[in-house]
């Protein structure tokens, strides 16, 4: 007979209510996926885009996709900000479900009206921000010390989950776009988001729920560093807060130029550009300034709480580091659809399914298909012989890896667009590659992000957190949209013809030259990341 010791550890065990949020992100990312993975295709094609010229519809429609997904993940600072400070993850991420559900309605009922397609984009992006941030670190506050061994595992299932409700969505939506029309194809994304919200809403006694700080918490985020920026010194001046000060004003400087429109400010710089190039530098100078005078913070503030925002300011960096992998990364809904339609389906090979895959748009799913399929691979096979060599994947290296594969990836989409403007006929079976590193790359960085994230914040900040994380994707966008401005500069048009490339060609390499230069910048700066653990303590 085994006998167990009395002081054994218990067993950790899975909370049973982790099943309705996983069951929720899997029809929500099949309602997110599904729309957008479809709406480039549908833009190029529909009277939306009616007032612009043939010739310029496919720049209009990556103009348009990208300005969505810059608002999609520019929204979770605010349902950051709401669930920190007021109303708690649940009730946030509830809320904007419904304003989501509403977004999905206007894109089936205004599929040839421009006007309500564009306000179902606008609540949708607003929904979808929303409660991005805060369903990971939901699902993170379901568990404590006692069980945080299974977080990484859950972690992992939550992202395998995100891409197999996406795997069906990319597969399937392109079909019905093209057999039904745009309200079905349109219409279903919706239904499936009414069952998610369904779906969280009935594990809603079940769910641990940490409260909101409602503004009381006198060592949030915001006091610590406002305290910094505020507090003199004697002998001193405050050059933090000059910093900041001056990051307040060039942003100020630059919304004005949008306004103004002076001769020097680019012609294709519109809102959404001259808005976020402002917001990046409120955090860039902002963050600056608190981490000069943050040790001025202490002994108004406690040593962990002054800790935990240099923490926060380092995790910034971090993020910032990624940004140019979303650049690439969110391209594969746009430029590589758009590539794809200049490609040949190989109907005539008996290998291809021709029966399901019947256009390039439906290649997104293999993004989705692979990740289901890297992820058990990397835990099972690849992270164990790594470290047998004496080499430990942590997660700073796997996310320094994942910007070096989606530069690799785009090397090869470059390649492929070559044999294109050769005027070869080139099988679209060419493009299952670039997928596979760019894949390869995202479970490394995306995944690995989702823990890393959460791990790294303490729990007030959590949240807010999460919404930095996701906003790296805004500036992703952001690079796309100002190389397209920068593009339709004649003078550069010219510089770029005369490398012997065509438009896309370049732009390609260009894309993969910035992943490679932002890989080697983020492993100098992993070297010097101090690792956190601010998992919950076990409940008493």
């Amino acid at each position: 007979m085994t006998t167990i010791a009395a002081d054994a550890p218990p067993r950790a065990r899975l909370p049973r209510q982790v099943p309705y949020i996983i069951g929720n992100e899997a029809c929500e990312r099949f309602s997110f996926y599904g729309m957008r993975n479809i709406l480039v295709q549908f833009l190029i094609s529909s009277v939306i885009l009616a007032y612009v010229p043939e010739g310029e519809r496919e720049g209009a429609a990556k103009d348009i996709f990208h300005s969505f997904v810059i608002g999609v993940y520019f929204f979770p600072l605010l349902g950051g900000w709401l669930s920190d400070r007021f109303f708690g993850k649940y009730n946030t991420v509830l809320w904007f479900s419904l304003v989501y559900c509403a977004g999905h309605a206007c894109l089936a009922l205004f599929d040839d009206n421009r006007q309500g397609f564009y306000t179902g984009l606008f609540l949708i992006a607003l929904g979808s921000g929303g409660i991005k941030p805060l369903v990971v670190s939901f699902v993170g506050d379901q568990f404590d010390q006692s069980n945080k061994s299974l977080a990484k595992i859950v972690f992992d299932f939550f992202y395998w989950t995100i891409n197999f409700g996406s795997f069906f969505a990319s597969l399937l939506m392109p079909l019905f776009l093209r057999n039904y029309g745009p309200a079905v194809a349109f219409g279903i994304p919706g239904v499936l988001m009414f069952i998610a919200t369904l779906i969280f809403w009935l594990g809603r006694k079940q769910y641990v729920r940490v409260p909101p700080t409602r503004g009381e918490d006198p060592d949030s985020f915001y006091n610590v560093a406002r305290t910094a920026l505020t507090s003199q010194a004697a002998g001193q001046g405050r050059p933090g807060l000059a910093v900041a000060i001056a990051g307040g004003v060039l942003a100020v400087a630059i919304l004005l130029c949008w306004a103004l429109r002076p001769a020097f400010w680019p012609e294709d710089f519109g809102f959404v550009i001259s808005a976020c190039v402002a917001l990046g530098v409120l955090i860039a100078f902002g963050g600056i300034g608190v981490s000069m005078q943050l040790e001025r913070a202490r002994g108004r503030h406690a040593d962990a709480a002054v800790d935990s925002v240099r923490a926060v300011l380092r995790i910034i960096i971090v993020f910032a580091l990624t940004t140019p992998f979303w650049s690439l990364f969110d391209q594969k809904a746009s430029t590589w659809v758009i590539q794809g339609k200049a490609m040949t389906v190989p109907h005539d090979q008996w290998w291809w399914p021709s029966f399901l895959v019947k256009e390039a748009g439906q290649m997104q799913a293999l993004n989705p298909l692979l990740v289901m399929l890297i992820i058990p691979f990397n835990n099972i096979v690849l992270y164990p012989a790594l470290r047998r060599m004496g080499w430990e994947p942590s997660a700073l290296r796997r996310m320094g890896w994942g910007i070096a594969f989606s530069g690799f990836a785009w090397i090869g989409a470059g390649l492929i667009q070559l044999s294109i403007d050769s005027g070869a006929s080139t099988s679209l079976a060419w493009q299952m590659l670039p997928y596979l590193l760019l894949t390869f790359g995202e479970v490394l960085v995306s995944a690995t992000a989702l823990e890393f994230a959460y791990s790294q914040a303490t729990q007030g900040m959590k949240g807010i957190i999460m919404a930095f994380w996701y906003l790296a994707s805004t500036f992703g966008s952001l690079w796309v949209l100002m190389t397209n401005a920068a593009v339709r500069n004649d003078g550069v048009t010219t510089w770029i013809a005369g490398t012997g490339y065509s438009e896309n060609a370049f732009l390609m390499f260009f894309f993969a030259a910035f992943a490679f230069a932002a890989a080697a910048a983020f492993a100098l700066y992993a070297r010097s990341y101090r690792m956190q653990d601010n998992y919950r303590p076990v409940a008493a």
